[in-house]
């Protein structure tokens, strides 16, 4: 074997060598990373995030306070990463469950899926519609990743014609104006972006008081009242139709 070849061949498995102790650093990475949310998760559980800090995590999984520091340099920084991966996990569940021949039949499936990741996943969602957290002020980083659900909603909207159940007031300019800055894509007209606004604070409305107990002694267990709510929702936002309804 030539010199050439020698020092190519050493080049090689010196790349493959490098490369593989990057995957191994990575996966390991990766893998302290999860368990770090894990353990922050199980504590917003059982103490809220209010008391969260990057000390407790560390103590509970048996590291010193500095190695953690090199994944999430403050407790806001953790706190981010938990909020986009709620805001993910439930952006996935309406993704998986918009499905079906028709949009009416796609948005109320989308709904329902949000409901059952909420009730799954109280403490997450309590995360990202509950109360603030005094001293924490989400960065742009958490936007695309909250606005998954409405522009999904607005997707499915939008891909219908919608007639809506009754005709509603006219805006008011002040109103209107602010429809218009709206940024959004796709954007629908100002009338039918109005009502979508509407029935998605009223989603998360109905959750929130399901969630937080305020049905407890009117429509608790909620599930009927939740069917039908969704189902007269579609109704205002005009993805009128016969479909089953659940």
């Amino acid at each position: 074997m030539s010199q050439e070849h020698c020092s190519l061949l050493r080049s090689v498995l010196y790349t493959e060598v490098m490369n593989a102790g990057r995957t191994a650093r990575d996966r390991a990475r990766a893998e302290l990373t999860r368990e770090i949310k894990d353990e922050a998760r199980r504590q917003l559980a059982v103490d809220g995030a209010q008391k969260l800090s990057l000390r407790s995590v560390a103590r509970a999984l048996g590291m010193v306070s500095s190695a953690l520091y090199r994944y999430f340099p403050s407790r806001d920084d953790l706190l981010t990463a938990l909020i986009i991966d709620a805001y993910n996990a439930m952006g996935d569940a309406a993704d998986e469950a918009a499905v079906g021949e028709s949009p009416r039949e796609r948005w109320l499936s989308a709904c329902h899926a949000i409901r059952a990741w909420a009730r799954a996943n109280p403490h997450e969602y309590a995360l990202i519609y509950g109360s603030p957290i005094p001293g924490y002020r989400a960065p742009q980083d958490t936007v695309a990743a909250a606005a998954r659900v409405p522009l999904l909603l607005l997707k499915t909207l939008t891909e219908a014609e919608p007639r809506p159940a009754f005709e509603a007031p006219p805006l008011t300019d002040g109103l209107a104006d602010q429809l218009e800055r709206l940024d959004v894509e796709p954007k629908p007209a100002p009338e039918t972006l109005n009502r979508a606004l509407m029935v998605w604070s009223q989603l998360f409305g109905m959750l929130s008081f399901e969630l937080f107990g305020q049905f407890v002694g009117s429509v608790d267990p909620a599930d009927e009242f939740f069917a039908h709510a969704v189902g007269q929702m579609a109704d205002f936002v005009g993805l009128a139709g016969e479909v089953g309804d659940r």
